[in-house]
């Protein structure tokens, strides 16, 4: 599957969701849905096109955006993270990549009381879900994924950042930090 019929199909399911900020699993049920239709070739090609975008986002400007949105980012938060992200669609997602303070544009820093933070770990685990609703054999379809998909590298991209840092992180994300900063 190449990329734009990788982003087609989230758009598809992004259609259906009012609002997917709030609501990435809605996307992520949508998703599975909609690649539930596809062969299973197919659905194996969107999971080799996620994890591509996965090793291509891992990238320590956008895990200090992630850390300061969320109050916080462990490794799996951050994945999380980026699943949401996905959910937010293209145009966000290659937004956020060029230049992640960006995302000031698309979170709120009214966190409602219970807010567990911007998680999106159903868009992660799509293909998987839609290729057992289809053959019943999950560990397949992650065996054919793996074969294909570039490997996550041991350390994010670019310069590593001290995430505990206020000063760094103002001055690498003024926006987010302006927004979730003493806030």
């Amino acid at each position: 599957m190449d990329r734009d019929s990788f982003w087609g199909l989230v758009e598809d399911a992004r259609a259906s969701v009012d609002d997917t900020v709030a609501d990435p699993d809605g996307v992520a049920d949508a998703l599975t849905k909609v690649l539930g239709t596809a062969e299973a070739e197919e659905i194996v090609g969107f999971g080799t096109e996620l994890a591509r975008l996965q090793v291509e986002s891992y990238r320590w400007d956008l895990w200090a955006a992630a850390y300061l949105i969320n109050s916080g980012a462990s490794e799996d938060g951050f994945d999380s993270f980026r699943g949401w992200l996905l959910a937010q669609g293209r145009e966000v997602w290659e937004a956020a990549l060029a230049e992640p303070d960006s995302l000031a544009d698309v979170v709120d820093e009214d966190r409602p009381e219970g807010f567990e933070g911007f998680d999106g770990e159903g868009m992660l685990h799509v293909g998987s879900h839609a290729y057992k609703n289809l053959t019943g054999d999950e560990p397949a379809y992650w065996k054919a994924v793996d074969r294909d998909a570039p490997d996550t590298p041991d350390l994010p991209a670019g310069k590593e950042i001290d995430f505990d840092d206020e000063e760094d992180l103002q001055t690498l994300l003024p926006r987010l930090a302006a927004l979730y900063l003493d806030a």
